[in-house]
């Protein structure tokens, strides 16, 4: 990153609030976006992390139907629960909000208000696809059927995933409904539009610039963005947020089209966060200044949300910037399915936080996550990862290392001269800040962790070379130097894996004897805005600049060493497995 651009927006994507998130979801939005925060303040840089839960539209109007309460009800439950996930995973938000607070709604009209103005938004009627059974609209993107274009059979009815061409619902063949598999009723209905076309030329010359997106998000954008077509914004149904027209605001049928406000979120929580802290106009500093980067986190089925739909609303606002990166994972399945939550194939967070540490998953779908190419969640590799990498590798390096430290010394031992392999060695490990650094800034970060990773064996390998513990008999002072090199070693490796494994490097700062905070966390927090009471995630993170080597000085106490990770038990594989079997009968 340039030194002249100390602010980084972090966009997250928003959550659905249909139900708890599972592993896939978190893969792709959160722990690569609260990697890259981390690393981000960690480094100095002034972060704000925003995004909420997703509250409007049809599924949570089918939910609430199907649970019998209120669509309001089944929001808040489900936010609720999400909210503490993402706690429970250290995602560190700034402001994680809801899009059902009278902030947002107000965000969510004042610009669709100004594109209407500017002649980006008109009505025209189209055939809208209805539930048979219930009588709601059914969302595009909960219509399913066969290509028309490629014949893949599982396209949407906004575009296909396959060849990447827009659809319509009706240009699909068999439709039906992804919610209850029902044929859908087509019905002539009104709709306001967004004049995506008339971006065209604009957008295509936009992202042809950005070299610096993941070649898949960008070849997919240039594809998508070659067909466009008016998008509707509008939906039959009275849970959203009202059209701010005259003859539209009071009508119970019609609400601003749930995936147009949700992209509008961004804005909102970062007026909403600069409101909480008494700066009206502080949204503005990052929303207005071309010196701060915008990176938006995802997973791949959201990427033209981001690099087509969103950019063309800001280009038609006028007076914001536009994203500097698209951050998208790819697809994680699991044990070799797709996750459906339907079907009962899934493992929701919550649940793999009630067995396992949160720095485990973290670590696991960092590691073998999808960051680039789909990628399969089995618990075999799970437990291998744990037990030959956090255990074998990265916690045995700490536990010998702080064991022979504070049983021999007591204290981070006094070194003699140190010798070529100790200079090498030490050189190695602190080449990591710019090497680890570097790959982060690129969120490049499964790269980024077996780098720490490599280096963390370079440093076993050492000791297994040096064996302080014998030698320590024959020469003190050559053990205390040996030791002195792998703590320092450790603390600089304890600064490079903190945005990954924020909890145990917490506790390994801790065990090296220092008293403040590396990796704050997140906390839930009541607010009101203006008699607008919810609830939100957020926190007090501080930013001294700490990417940078150990400087930890001789003498300094230590404190009692405790294993950070724990060993897996191979029976923990079919164990899981017959829970996944159980969940799915």
């Amino acid at each position: 990153m340039s030194e002249a651009s100390p602010k980084v927006l972090i966009c997250v994507a928003w959550p659905y609030a249909s139900g708890p998130r599972h592993v896939g979801h978190v893969a792709g939005f959160g722990v690569p976006s609260d990697v890259f925060a981390r690393y981000q303040r960690l480094r100095g840089a002034e972060v704000l992390m925003v995004s909420g839960t997703d509250e409007h539209g049809t599924p949570i109007t089918y939910g609430a139907d199907r649970e019998g309460v209120s669509p309001r009800e089944f929001a808040d439950r489900n936010n609720r629960i999400i909210v503490d996930d993402l706690r429970r995973l250290g995602l560190t938000y700034d402001i994680f909000t809801r899009t059902t607070t009278r902030n947002h709604e107000r965000v969510v009209q004042e610009f669709f208000t100004t594109l209407y103005e500017r002649g980006y938004i008109f009505t025209r009627t189209q055939l809208g696809a209805f539930s048979p059974s219930t009588g709601r609209t059914l969302p595009d993107r909960y219509i399913e059927g066969t290509c028309p274009i490629c014949g893949y059979p599982e396209a949407r009815g906004d575009q296909c995933d396959n060849c990447g061409n827009q659809l319509e619902p009706t240009d699909l063949i068999n439709p039906r409904s992804r919610i209850d598999g029902e044929i859908p009723e087509f019905r002539e209905t009104e709709h306001f539009f967004f004049d995506l076309p008339a971006f065209q030329q604009r957008l295509h010359d936009w992202i042809e610039a950005q070299m610096h997106w993941r070649p898949n998000v960008r070849r997919y954008s240039l594809n998508f963005v070659a067909d466009l077509k008016p998008r509707a914004i509008t939906r039959d149904l009275d849970w959203g947020v009202p059209v701010p027209l005259p003859g539209w605001r009071d009508r119970p049928d019609k609400r601003i089209y749930v995936w147009f406000d949700a992209v509008i979120g961004y804005l909102s929580a970062t007026v909403e966060w600069a409101r909480l802290r008494g700066e009206e106009a502080g949204w503005r500093s990052w929303w207005q200044d071309p010196s701060v980067r915008g990176y938006y986190f995802m997973g791949k089925d959201n990427i033209t949300f981001h690099s087509v739909m969103w950019p063309a609303m800001l280009m038609g606002h006028g007076d914001l910037e536009l994203p500097y990166d698209i951050v998208s994972s790819e697809f994680l399945t699991m044990e070799g399915r797709q996750f459906s939550v339907s079907r009962g194939h899934t493992i929701e967070v919550r649940d793999v936080l009630s067995r396992y540490d949160a720095d485990v998953l973290r670590y696991y779908l960092t590691i073998a996550g999808p960051e680039t190419t789909d990628t399969d969640f089995t618990w075999a590799e799970f437990v291998r990862r744990n037990n030959d990498e956090l255990v074998g590798t990265w916690g045995n390096l700490v536990h010998r290392t702080l064991v022979q430290a504070q049983q021999n010394f007591g204290c981070v031992p006094e070194p003699g001269e140190l010798a070529e392999a100790d200079r090498r060695l030490l050189a190695e490990v602190e080449g990591g800040f710019a090497s680890v650094g570097g790959l982060l800034e690129q969120a490049r970060f499964k790269a980024a962790l077996t780098e720490a990773m490599r280096l963390a064996a370079l440093v076993n390998q050492y000791l297994g070379s040096e064996q302080p513990w014998h030698r320590i008999k024959q020469d003190r002072r050559r053990a205390a130097t040996t030791l002195f090199v792998a703590v320092r070693c450790v603390d600089s490796l304890k600064t490079l894996f903190t945005p990954f494994l924020p909890f145990s490097c917490q506790r390994l700062h801790e065990m090296l004897g220092y008293g403040d905070v590396i990796a704050p966390q997140p906390e839930a927090r009541e607010v009101d805005l203006g008699g607008d009471a919810h609830r939100i995630l957020a926190g007090d993170y501080d930013r001294t600049p700490r990417w940078a080597p150990s400087c930890i000085e001789p003498g300094r106490p230590l404190g009692v060493p405790r294993p950070l990770y724990r060993k897996l038990d191979p029976k923990v594989v079919d164990e899981e497995l017959d829970r996944m079997r159980v969940s799915t009968a």
